[in-house]
This record gives structure tokens, C-alpha cells and sequence, in this order.
């Protein structure tokens, strides 16, 4: 892998991931053409080149590849034709983490069925359904309380807890509502006791070994996340068996790039959960608590470029900042106040519009210890108001 610079980078997903990895790479130089659905995304806010297709559409995708010739395509969403993708790779140009392995990622069935069949990993027992029907004979089999969310979804939308049969088919419409793509397939997984959920950042280099982030602990409504904090207490037996999974995973992917995996960490075991082959949302919070975030992380390890220190910088937080209703005119108050107090900052994601629970933006803190950390960043969360 060179490590000539600048590169052309292609995103393919333009949210607020893609505007942080957008301004990493522009930092060594890099050309930067942000790819996404809708007008102004996030990330094009700051590109140097941007597209408006859809990225389910194999002719779109063709069409932005031969205008821009990238050297390197960066998938940042689910909602990808990505058989595409692997024709780009024949061609030689980079995908990362690979063709192969954004395809086995889009789909949460495909990496549950990796990690579980073929790589032989303790998970959750899951079962998959594709009607309403299905779903009701599933659930039984597996059990209540479950966890229904569509196999194709951004951010952990369309998730929800069945405590009971009555509730089957609720879960089911909002899944299928929420899903991604033109998928209409749902998986269906046994409810984990858990302590703690956790997102281990695993960076996989070209010519170097795998390497990790502190762990990230993580708490999630509705299936999207809501804080997280870093490091997660959580023992070091715990910590290694979570890299040994991470590790066997990942090497079973291939590749470059950082990747969100995710553990529930129960009182004996880390039961492997899913994974993201790109920085992970609950991973914002390494833009406060690490020397190298996770987007520069992502950029380094693409691009071949050394990674000889991940220094964790003491406890942290992020907490999000959610829109209320929906609008088309988005203005942010109480910002000089969320600011006011040491060691906080802000992220306003500059999304064009908004909807209930969207993620408009991300607050930062630092304390002494975890819980004040966390108290920091939602209490600074708290005072930002979507006018």
C-alpha cells in the first residue's frame, strides 16, 4: 500500500462519520468527494467534490466512479449496491475493508452467520424472519423478552425489545420501517442480561498488527446510542477475550480500516454482538478522550501511514443532541452555555433537516472519573435546544 499523498477518497455516506474522516483526511491533503442521498449532507459541507445518487442504484454508482476516478472507495452507510463495489476492486481500486468483506457487513445476517457458523464465536441465539408470521413463530422459539431490528439499518434504527408475544407485531412494523434498503428481512435474537455493552475500535493495518482502542461503553433508546464513555471498566480477562474475537473477526474480513465491534459483557463472558467495518457512532467520543480519534485512526490505517501510539487521555464522554420534531430550518440555542464549563465541547453536525430523535450533534466532556464525565456531557447535551 503507497503512502503517496494526497489520495483520492470516495465516501459513499455523507453523515456526520463521514464530515469528521472528510476533515481528517483534508488534514494530510487529501481530496475528498462525499457521496449520499440528499443535498448538503454533513460531510459535504466540507469536500471537495460531492454527489446527490442513490447509492442502491448500480448505474449511479458507475456513473460518480468514472466522473471522479478515486483511488480509494470509503463506505460510510449500509444502503449500498455493494455486488458494485467488488466490480470497482476487479478494477483496481481500493474498497475498504474490502469488497468482499463491505458486502458480508451491509447485511447483519451475513456477519452474525461469520462470526457464528463459520468462525465458531458465542453469540446471542438469533433466528430470521421475512413475515409477520415468521416473526410470531420465531419469537416463540427463541423466546421472551427478544430483540427484533431489520438485518439492513443505520445508527440501530428500526430495534426494539419484545417482552411479550402481544407485542410481535409492533416490532415488526417498526423494523420494516426503519430497514435500509430493499431489504424486507428481519433478524431476531435472545435478550443478553447484560452488564454493559461495549464498542471495541479495532484498527486492522495493511503491513502491521491489529491494534485497539480502550474500550467503549455505551448506553442506546430505540436502538440508536445515547452516551458513551471511555475507558468501560470492565476486567482485563474480558478486555483480552474481547480483542481474541475482535482479532478472529476481523482477520476473517480482510482489509484496512477501523472497525466498530461490538460485545455485550455479561458477569462470565463478552458475547460478540455485531460489527461496523468504519468508525462507529458511539466512537465520537475518542474526538475528546484519545490523541488520535477515531476517523484519524481510519485514515491511517487506509492509507498505510504508521499508528505508533493510541494514547487514552482519561475518563470521557459524549452524549447526543437530538431534534424534538421535524423541520426544515434548523438554528441551535444555548450553545455559549453548554460550553461554559471545563473541559466540554461541542459537535453541531450541520444536517439540513430534522426529524424526532435524529442526531443533530454531540457533546464532549472530560472529569475525573467516568460518572462525572457522563453527567458533564449530557447535562451540556441538555442545554443545546433545536430552534
Amino acid at each position: 500500500m503507497s503512502i503517496k499523498l494526497p489520495q483520492k477518497l470516495m465516501l459513499l455516506g455523507s453523515g456526520e462519520l463521514g464530515k469528521e474522516f472528510a476533515i481528517a483526511a483534508q488534514r494530510l491533503g487529501n481530496y475528498v468527494i462525499a457521496v449520499d442521498r440528499y443535498a448538503n449532507a454533513p460531510a459535504m459541507q466540507v469536500a471537495d467534490a460531492y454527489e446527490v445518487i442513490s447509492m442502491l442504484s448500480a448505474d449511479d454508482l458507475e456513473a460518480v466512479v468514472t466522473k471522479h476516478k478515486p483511488n480509494i472507495i470509503i463506505p460510510e452507510i449500509e444502503a449500498i449496491r455493494t455486488e458494485k463495489l467488488i466490480e470497482f476492486e476487479q478494477r483496481g481500486i481500493t474498497v475498504i475493508p474490502t469488497a468482499a468483506a463491505t458486502n458480508y457487513t451491509m447485511n447483519r445476517d451475513r456477519i452474525r452467520e461469520l462470526a457464528h457458523q463459520e468462525l465458531g464465536i458465542r453469540t446471542a441465539k438469533y433466528g430470521y424472519a421475512t413475515t409477520l408470521e415468521e416473526l410470531i413463530k420465531v419469537s416463540d422459539e427463541i423466546g421472551f423478552p427478544n430483540v427484533v431490528k431489520p438485518v439492513m439499518s443505520s445508527s440501530g434504527k428500526g430495534q426494539s425489545v419484545v417482552q411479550e408475544k402481544s407485542e410481535v407485531e409492533k416490532a415488526w412494523n417498526y423494523a420494516i420501517a426503519n430497514s435500509r434498503g430493499d431489504s424486507q428481512k428481519v433478524i431476531v435474537e435472545e435478550f443478553i442480561n447484560f452488564e454493559i455493552e461495549i464498542t471495541l475500535l479495532t484498527i486492522k493495518q495493511w503491513n502491521a498488527p491489529t491494534i485497539f482502542c480502550s474500550p467503549i461503553g455505551h448506553r442506546q433508546e430505540r436502538g440508536d446510542y445515547q452516551e458513551s464513555w471511555q475507558p468501560a471498566e470492565i476486567s482485563e480477562d474480558k478486555i483480552l477475550k474481547a480483542q481474541e474475537i475482535a482479532i478472529k473477526v476481523t482477520d476473517a474480513l480482510g482489509g484496512a480500516g477501523i472497525f466498530g465491534v461490538e460485545f455485550f459483557i455479561t458477569k462470565d463472558e463478552a458475547i460478540f454482538s455485531e460489527l461496523s467495518p468504519r468508525p462507529h457512532d458511539t466512537g465520537m467520543v475518542t474526538l475528546i478522550s484519545q490523541n488520535l480519534n477515531e476517523f484519524e485512526l481510519h485514515l491511517r490505517a487506509i492509507l498505510g501511514l504508521p499508528i505508533p501510539h493510541i494514547e487514552q487521555l482519561g475518563s470521557s464522554a459524549s452524549a447526543v443532541i437530538l431534534a424534538s420534531e421535524k423541520s426544515d430550518s434548523i438554528a441551535f440555542d444555548g450553545v455559549a452555555d453548554a460550553l461554559s464549563e471545563k473541559d466540554v465541547d461541542i459537535r453541531l453536525f450541520g444536517k439540513p433537516n430534522a426529524h424526532p430523535y435524529r442526531r443533530m450533534g454531540v457533546a464532549l466532556a472530560k472529569g475525573v472519573n467516568v460518572q462525572e464525565a457522563r453527567e458533564k456531557a449530557n447535562k451540556a447535551a441538555s442545554k443545546i435546544t433545536i430552534i
